[in-house]
């Protein structure tokens, strides 16, 4: 769906809703994303979503939950009702479902090519937040009763590193040389051995799983969480690696790795250490390589970027 298309399928979708005004585009990829604002519910979002990424059961569960967040007192987008009093709506032309939530407030945490702003001690205050945060959010989550028929994807040792992962076979990846295969192999291995370790006794529960820097908004000292799309149950310190994935090639990886678990002990015990932290952030590395297969052509910038970068990154894991 080109962003001309997603414009046009995009004002249909906001008919479900009474809404007539111009959605301005924000991104069109795994989603397409819009901001619309409307007399009714002033600034929202408007998500088309990907076709056979999440069926409609999930995107309802995605959608309760959030509203099980905020219900609990946190802050996040929460769905906004069809004129049908739906949360979802089914765009026939598009061949795809539609979704509208409320605004957060707020910059992103950062864009994920681009080095951290702001000073090292505030980007450390800013990670501790996160840490607190992403706490909030397992804590709340296991305390809520999740309804019948409540569906997300469970990404577990398997779907991180088996045969078939959740994200793609990252070692087939095009981009890859022979040599980098193997690494990225070893890796897989080792990363299994530590993972299966921690699954013993490690902390497991719903997890939002795709807190990158686009997707924390910072306002003053506090920060938000938004976009709940790639929301799953899976291991706790995958979302911690997760957040810190964007870090690798940071001078202060290390304090900002600190911080972001001093944050979330400041709220719940913390699932692990600095060293599986580092696993936890390489397995994510080793994900979007995998993630980008099928996403774009095998010979495009993309598909290069995520290889080169997950293959550094397991190249000084291995070799720590």
């Amino acid at each position: 769906m080109n962003d001309k298309e997603a414009q046009t399928y995009a004002k249909a979708a906001l008919a479900h809703w009474g809404i007539e005004a111009e959605p301005r585009l924000i991104k069109n990829r795994e989603n397409a994303v819009f901001e619309t604002i409307s007399p009714q519910f002033g600034r929202a979002a408007l998500r088309l979503h990907r076709p056979g990424y999440q069926s409609d059961a999930a995107i309802r569960s995605e959608l309760w939950w959030a509203e099980a967040l905020v219900a609990a007192g946190m802050q996040v987008p929460v769905p906004v009702r069809t004129l049908a009093g739906d949360v979802i709506a089914d765009v026939v032309r598009a061949g795809r479902v539609a979704s509208l939530v409320t605004w957060m407030d707020g910059a992103p945490l950062g864009d994920g090519d681009m080095p951290l702003a702001g000073s090292p001690e505030r980007q450390a205050a800013l990670h501790h937040a996160l840490g607190a945060e992403l706490a909030q959010l397992h804590e709340v989550s296991d305390r809520a009763t999740l309804p019948d028929g409540f569906e997300r994807v469970v990404l577990d040792v398997d779907a991180l590193l088996g045969e078939a992962p959740a994200w793609g076979r990252f070692w087939e990846n095009a981009a890859l040389s022979g040599e980098d295969r193997a690494m990225l192999l070893e890796a897989r291995e080792m990363l299994r051995g530590v993972i299966e370790g921690h699954a013993a006794d490690g902390e497991f529960g719903l997890i939002h799983a795709d807190a990158l820097r686009e997707n924390v908004m910072v306002q003053g000292d506090v920060v938000r969480l938004i976009d709940f799309d790639d929301g799953v149950f899976g291991f706790r310190m995958y979302e911690l690696g997760v957040a810190m994935s964007q870090n690798w090639d940071q001078p202060n990886r290390a304090d900002l790795g600190a911080a972001l678990l001093a944050g979330y002990g400041s709220v719940r015990p913390v699932p692990g250490d600095a060293t599986l932290l580092e696993a936890f952030t390489v397995m994510r590395g080793l994900a979007s390589c995998g993630w980008v297969i099928g996403r774009y052509a095998p010979d495009a910038p993309e598909t290069a970027g995520y290889a080169a970068r997950a293959v550094d990154m397991a190249c000084e894991w291995l070799r720590r």
